[in-house]
Parts: structure tokens; C-alpha cells; sequence
């Protein structure tokens, strides 16, 4: 009983807002991957993830993520909730992000204009960040997902078991990692310096509508463009 206590009390935060976050909360799908991070299914099929392994992982990426510069670190977020959130991590702690479609050859193209060479990924959802998970694997970036019920683990180094969908999870889940990551960086050195509530994390914002993809031109061709004519 007494380790119990001990454990909530170390815990990122209180047990109280995980559950209210629903950051637990997964899907009626199990895949095989995931097994070991579920605690429990309900009567009505719903898989339930285990909040320990949840709030340990945590811990952990953003130990991973601290490690690298935040230049050297990209989110992708596909979906609203995640980029909303995404967004405010990007701009608080100076990591990269790209938020929504992950255009193909982002991490293998170098004649793209918005080319990255992350060292580190971190993917919100990796049914839907696929192609970038799977340019991460040819390239040798590492990758740090957030995986629910419904996903596979392949070509994952790091697994974060959570409800990656739900707009409360994914801001508490921010919340806790801009904090942590703020703290590595030594931005802040308490938790009482850190002046933002999980809720920041869920408000709107404003996405530049992003203008098509298109290749770097050969630099022959600019040299041609800017001389004067005869």
C-alpha cells in the first residue's frame, strides 16, 4: 500500500488528471504490438491502457528528446487535436514541427525546399505518419511515437502507450513534455516556474495554409534567371 503511494506521488502528474485527461482511454482494437501496454478491457471491448507504463514512458521520451537540440528534434501531427497541441510544444521549447501532411521525401529529398535532417522523430500517430516513420527508417532518424490500442510498433525505437486521439489527452500529454523538456534545457528549474496549464494546450491554432511542395531548382538554372540579358 505504502509503494502505491509512493508511486502516484512520483508520478508526472496526479493520477486525478490522467484519468480526467483520459490519457488511458484506448480503442476496441487490440493489435498484437500493443498487448503488453494495455491493463485491462471493459464489458463494452474498450481497451484500457496501464497509467503506469503511460506516465513512465513519458518520462522517458522527454529524457530522449532532452538529449538533442531542438533543432535537431521534428514532431509530425497529422491530426488537429495533435497538431493544436504540437504547435504550442513547438513554439515553447523551439523544436520542429510539421503539422499536418507529411510531404513524401521531406526526410529523403534533398532538392525539397522544406528538406529536415531530424536526428529525432516524434510521431503523434503513426497510422497516419507512416510515410515519415518510414523515411525515418532509411534514413536512421530515431522515432519516439505515441501509440493507442490500434497501432503497430514497427520500426518504432520508443513506444509512448496513450490515447493519441482525444483532444484532452494529447494537450496533458504536451503539457507534461514541454514542461520536462523546459526543464532539461534549463529554462525553467522548478515546476512552479512553469506558467502554463494543460487546457493551453487545446486552444486552436491559427494553421498558414502551406503552398504545394515543390523541388529546389538546379542552381544553373538561378544563375540564368538573374543575369542581365545581352
Amino acid at each position: 500500500m505504502a509503494d502505491e503511494k509512493e508511486e502516484k506521488a512520483s508520478m508526472l502528474v496526479k493520477q486525478e488528471k490522467y484519468l480526467e485527461a483520459g490519457i488511458h482511454i484506448g480503442t476496441k482494437m487490440r493489435t498484437y504490438d500493443m498487448k503488453d501496454y494495455v491493463f485491462k478491457t471493459r464489458d463494452d471491448g474498450l481497451h484500457i491502457l496501464d497509467l503506469r507504463q503511460i506516465d513512465m514512458r513519458l518520462r522517458e521520451a522527454a529524457k530522449m528528446m532532452g538529449k538533442y537540440k531542438p533543432e535537431d528534434v521534428l514532431v509530425v501531427a497529422s491530426r488537429t487535436y495533435s497538431g493544436n497541441a504540437a504547435a504550442k510544444f513547438s513554439t515553447l521549447t523551439g523544436v520542429g514541427l510539421i503539422r499536418g501532411r507529411f510531404v513524401p521525401g521531406t526526410m529523403t529529398n534533398i532538392r525539397l525546399d522544406k528538406f529536415r535532417e531530424p536526428k529525432l522523430l516524434f510521431i503523434c500517430d503513426p497510422k497516419n505518419e507512416r510515410e515519415s516513420i518510414m523515411e525515418a527508417a532509411k534514413t536512421g532518424v530515431t522515432v519516439i511515437a505515441l501509440c493507442d490500442t490500434d497501432n503497430e510498433t514497427k520500426h518504432l525505437d520508443y513506444v509512448v502507450p496513450a490515447n493519441n486521439k482525444g483532444r484532452k489527452s494529447l494537450a496533458l500529454i504536451f503539457y507534461i513534455l514541454t514542461r520536462e523538456l523546459l526543464m532539461a534545457q534549463g529554462k525553467i528549474s522548478s515546476y512552479d516556474q512553469f506558467q502554463y496549464e494543460p487546457s493551453y494546450f487545446e486552444e486552436l491554432e491559427e494553421v498558414k495554409k502551406a503552398e504545394p511542395e515543390k523541388a529546389a531548382e538546379p542552381a544553373e538554372k538561378k544563375e540564368e534567371a538573374a543575369a542581365p540579358s545581352a
